[in-house]
């Protein structure tokens, strides 16, 4: 299993559209094969930093993914929103593999 976290800046005067881009996702992405823990808007600190977090079991089936999301109809919705709004102004995309045992148990 691997978890990408998207990195992104936002221009923070459009933070509400970034935040209907993440809604979008939440409906998109589990849709189109991926496990998807949330998207992340900024509250305190930066308010220009967000992300999105998702798993997906591999390179290979990201890839697949890939292709049905951009055949998704929200999908394909959201990424022509990003493009015309333009409130995403960077995107970074980090893959991780969990090192350490699951942890369980509640918080």
């Amino acid at each position: 299993m691997l978890t990408c976290i998207i990195r992104y800046q936002i221009d923070p005067s459009k933070k509400a559209q970034f935040e209907e881009y993440a809604r979008n996702w939440g409906q998109a992405i589990p849709r189109c094969g991926a496990d998807l823990i949330g998207y992340y808007a900024p509250h305190e600190g930066s308010s220009t930093l967000a992300y999105g977090i998702y798993n997906i079991a591999s390179l290979a089936d990201y890839e697949a993914y890939r292709a049905r999301l951009a055949a998704d109809p929200l999908g394909r919705k959201n990424y022509e929103f990003a493009q015309r709004e333009k409130f995403l102004l960077r995107e970074d995309r980090t893959w991780l593999k969990l090192a350490s045992a699951k942890q369980g148990g509640s918080l």
